[in-house]
């Protein structure tokens, strides 16, 4: 069976932190209304994950394998890929240098 990404999510945090690193993320929660909403100020589609342990930071969009990034996430993510951060996606780093 695999993980989901809320397994996932769990699992990429308590390795950061064992390894020294901050993490931040911000959680749904319910409203009174009954949807599921990220109480946020600031743009959607931001990463999962920011981590950091000087002198790295680390954005992270986490991702079942063969998940795709919903269209509000994409154009954030492109953003945050050309200021240079490391970004993760499904677990395998990749440089946003180029």
């Amino acid at each position: 069976m695999s993980m989901t990404e809320r397994e996932f999510q769990q699992a990429v945090v308590q390795l950061a932190r064992l390894m020294g690193w901050r993490v931040h993320h911000t959680r749904p929660a319910l409203t009174q209304r009954g949807r599921w909403l990220t109480p946020i100020q600031g743009d959607a589609g931001f990463p999962d994950l920011v981590l950091c342990r000087p002198p790295r930071l680390i954005l992270a969009e986490l991702k079942r394998a063969g998940a795709s990034r919903r269209p509000r996430n994409a154009g954030g993510w492109r953003r945050c890929k050309r200021a240079q951060a490391w970004s993760a996606t499904c677990g395998r780093l990749q440089t946003g240098r180029r």
